[in-house]
């Protein structure tokens, strides 16, 4: 027997391990998220229709990139959609040309990150912003979203109740079901909502449907959405995913991981797939001593849990209908609940250095604000007044 084996030789048990540890990181990654990517597309102008079918193309441009790259590489390469980058979405609204030209950023979105993967000087670029301002962009985004539960608790105490405290006593007894539970007591609140109004959906609504988008181009969406979209999908995904790949050993294909999911985004954008890229905390699933003992063979895993999400892209269109016929509030909290861990990290990350901690707290409040201005909103002012003021702090001061 040869001495790591292949999943068609190796015994059941070796077998098994990886495959249930792809399948967790599959279904964690899914339910503690789609609710945000739901609410992203929403809110930059998509229907029901075009946000399920948007959330149809992500899970299977990333289930395809996955079960690629972890077979080509034998590595445990998990893919994600990005989370950040849809927390923007919601905070940035609909731009000059709707819908369509959201789409069209996406692509733009698709093309920059491949130019990063094929150009040294792009990614060294984007290196080069200050973490502490990412992070502050970032944090100013998620606050609306996680504002959510309070807000919608003070208006809807009796819907949002259950909700928060399962998701209190599963992070009481494991932090990694906490938000996939909150989403299973959510979906009990609107099962009863919609009953007792008799607002059952029809059969045909929860089949999987693609609904393509002709992509227009604005200057604004470019500016307001595609560049911050990029900066947050490469400085709060890609790169961390390297860094947690690296922390287990592993010597992540660089160009071609970004290749695959800049052209995955690309091709995912006319049906309203906003952006893939590098799984950051779900890696460690797939990557992690729980999958298997031996590093050679935890690219099983990720293999596996990219046919699972192939799987799971058939419940796109049930969850999206579940969340079109929710109670006000009630999927909010959800995706609220689901980003407070990134953005205690990502306040973390911009306040940890004294130097600059005045450009990156005012970059949090300007991206807080949700301010637009010229048409672009306000994710992309408040990077661009930190490094004005980081680049005007940091002058020594003449004597």
């Amino acid at each position: 027997m040869p001495d790591h084996p292949d999943i068609t030789t190796a015994p059941d048990a070796g077998r098994a391990q990886p495959i249930l540890a792809g399948i967790v990181a599959a279904l964690v990654g899914f339910t503690s998220s789609f609710a945000v990517v739901l609410t992203g597309l929403r809110a930059v102008g998509a229907t029901p229709t075009e946000a399920a079918s948007g959330l149809l193309a992500v899970m299977i441009t990333q289930g395809v990139g996955m079960v690629y790259l972890s077979r080509r590489y034998r590595q445990p390469i998990t893919l994600a959609w990005s989370t950040p980058g849809a927390a923007l979405l919601a905070g940035t609204g609909t731009v000059v040309g709707g819908w369509p030209a959201a789409v069209g950023a996406f692509v733009v979105v698709g093309v920059l990150i491949v130019a990063t993967g094929l150009s040294p000087r792009l990614g060294k670029l984007i290196q080069s912003i200050p973490t502490s301002l990412a992070q502050a962009m970032l944090a100013g985004v998620l606050l609306p979203l996680c504002l959510q539960p309070v807000t919608a608790f003070a208006t809807s105490p009796a819907v949002i109740a259950p909700v928060v405290l399962v998701w209190l006593v599963l992070q009481r007894f494991s932090q990694r079901w906490a938000v996939p539970a909150a989403f299973g007591a959510a979906a009990i609140v609107i099962a009863i909502d919609v009953w007792s109004q008799d607002r059952i959906p029809r059969a045909l609504d929860l089949i999987p449907r693609i609904d393509p988008t002709m992509p227009h181009w604005t200057w604004q969406a470019i500016i307001g959405i595609a560049l911050p979209l990029y900066i947050v999908t490469m400085a709060s995904q890609n790169i961390p995913g390297v860094a947690v790949m690296t922390s287990f050993g592993y010597d992540v294909p660089w160009r071609s991981v970004l290749s695959i999911t800049g052209i995955g985004t690309v091709l995912g954008a006319p049906f309203g797939g906003h952006a893939i890229n590098l799984a950051a905390i779900s890696a460690a699933l797939a990557a992690g001593p729980s999958a298997h003992p031996d590093t050679k063979r935890r690219w099983i895993a990720a293999f596996s849990a990219g046919w699972f999400y192939l799987f799971l892209a058939l419940c796109s269109a049930a969850v999206a209908t579940l969340v079109a016929v929710a109670p006000p509030g009630v999927v909010e909290t959800v995706a609220g609940l689901a980003l407070f861990g990134t953005l205690g990290a990502s306040l973390a990350g911009a306040l940890k250095a004294e130097t600059g901690r005045e450009a990156a707290i005012l970059t949090f409040l300007i991206a807080a604000s949700g301010v637009v201005i010229f048409g672009i909103g306000s994710a992309f002012w408040a990077l661009v007044v930190g490094l004005i003021l980081r680049g005007v702090l940091a002058r020594k001061p003449i004597e």
